[in-house]
């Protein structure tokens, strides 16, 4: 029989509780100190590691003049501003490990007199063959270097909370006197952090209202479509440069370094559009069940002064029918259910999601820290003794979200998401409604602790339950 009594529904996540990827508290190594990237609040965590990332730039300055808008260069002269992000050194011991393959992981590309090349052959990405095509000045392009190195990994876990949206990541080396990729641009916002050796760069702005900010990114440009460069610029160890999606953008060696640089990468179908994608068949849907007038019929007879063959003609009923529509359509805000469909949002954002890197005393007080083991020909430690008296908070702000849906009330979560996208399904928990309030209100009092007994429900059994079932799903 059970040991205890469970939240309705519980387990029903598609998988158990499993290690952490990596073995030791890690943080960018230049980046903001140990104690600010430890603990504490999360979200002051990521906004402290995205002001790092922008300095000496401040946020707001950001946020306001270039986010969306401009290109931004920090010159730092600071060599070392990155160190023990990511290097060469790395990039080697991954290739070492075996697990990298060519397409999946790895792109070998070139580009010379306007064309762009792939040269992926087939299978294992092993260092002989990889170092080959890097002598014959072939660029190498790891892609998701996160599933591989733990301080990009946690790079990209705290900004993706500062972000709310998921951060992405892939890292380029670039032979001396190459040029590994044609003009084009992103769907992306990027952020190319300038790791080792130097690299130019050429920016442009979007050629037309339409590439403002696409939802796309570009097929391969040719250098006769592109216009002046509104920056022109020699990147070194430890600068920074961000442009906006739309930006035309195009990296080259020069002859006498090689140039080592990681794109962080956010805000990808991220837009008002995108959310509206969403929300309008939803409203629409409701409209037609609770308001007679989207029902109606079409009138009579519409196919004769409507289309575009009618769309000159001076006719009062084509003048009805198009105010009859917009009204409908103005009216369509009111059956928009604009949360849920935030919600929504909210459920791929998790999915997409990187799993938090957890700090030595994050894992201490969680149950990857819990003493339960076998000992003497037995399990020992077991039992989880939360009793009304013990103090709990969220391991970190951003890792659940509720959302209600068809088939009830579900906690959607990120702890036991892998390191590469959506290699599993999302990870839920269902959850009786009458747990609801105890979860908003974890979510309302972080990052300070409340007592199990503070927890607005049920009885006390119910409120131990919840705290047991939280904890032992790693939230």
């Amino acid at each position: 029989p059970p040991r205890r009594k469970r939240p309705s529904g519980a387990g029903r996540d598609g998988g158990g509780v499993r290690a952490p990827v990596g073995s030791t508290e890690a943080k960018p190594a230049g980046g903001p100190a140990a104690s600010s990237l430890g603990g504490g609040d999360s979200r002051r965590r990521a906004a402290e590691l995205f002001r790092w990332l922008v300095a000496p730039v401040e946020p707001g300055e950001f946020a306001g003049r270039h986010w969306e808008r401009a290109p931004l260069l920090v010159r730092r002269g600071d060599p070392g501003y990155y160190a023990g992000l990511f290097s060469t050194a790395d990039f080697d011991a991954i290739l070492r490990s075996g697990e990298v393959q060519f397409g999946t992981h790895l792109d070998v590309t070139s580009y010379a007199e306007g064309v762009r090349e792939t040269h992926n052959p087939v299978g294992r990405a092993l260092p002989a063959v990889v170092w080959d095509f890097y002598q014959n000045g072939c660029s190498l392009r790891l892609l998701n270097p996160q599933a591989f190195s733990t301080t990009v990994w946690h790079l990209l876990s705290i900004l993706q909370e500062y972000f709310g949206s998921m951060a992405g990541a892939n890292t380029y080396l670039t032979p001396p006197g190459t040029q590994g990729f044609a003009p084009h641009y992103d769907d992306i916002e990027a952020f190319v952090l300038q790791l080792e050796g130097k690299k130019h760069w050429r920016v442009y702005s979007p050629r037309t209202d339409t590439e403002v900010l696409p939802q796309f990114s570009s097929a391969n440009l040719t250098q006769a479509e592109l216009g002046k460069p509104v920056l022109e610029v020699v990147l070194e160890a430890g600068d920074l440069l961000y442009f906006p999606r739309g930006f035309i953008h195009q990296g080259d060696c020069l002859p006498d370094a090689h140039s080592l640089h990681i794109t962080v990468s956010s805000y990808q179908r991220n837009s008002w559009g995108d959310l509206l994608e969403k929300l309008l068949p939803a409203a629409l849907q409701m409209a037609l069940e609770e308001d007679v007038e989207y029902r109606q019929g079409l009138p009579m007879g519409y196919l004769e002064y409507m289309g575009v063959a009618n769309s000159d003609a001076a006719d009062a009923r084509r003048t009805a029918f198009v105010e009859k529509l917009q009204r409908l359509m103005k009216k369509l805000v009111d059956y928009a259910p604009i949360d849920a469909a935030v919600d929504q949002r909210a459920k791929s954002f998790l999915h997409d999601c990187l799993p938090p890197v957890l700090t030595q005393s994050e894992k201490q007080l969680s149950v990857y820290g819990f003493p339960a083991q076998w000992q003497d020909g037995s399990p020992r430690n077991v039992d989880i003794l939360i009793t009304k008296d013990t103090e709990v908070r969220l391991l970190h702000h951003g890792i659940i979200r509720l959302c209600n849906e068809e088939a009830g009330v579900m906690l959607y979560y990120t702890t036991e998401n892998s390191r590469v996208y959506h290699k599993e399904e999302p990870k839920y928990l269902e959850i009786d409604p009458e747990y609801t309030d105890s979860i908003e209100f974890l979510l309302s009092s972080y990052p300070n602790h409340v007592t199990v007994d503070t927890l607005p429900c049920g009885t006390l059994d119910d409120k131990i339950s919840l705290a047991t079932l939280l904890f032992e799903k790693v939230l």
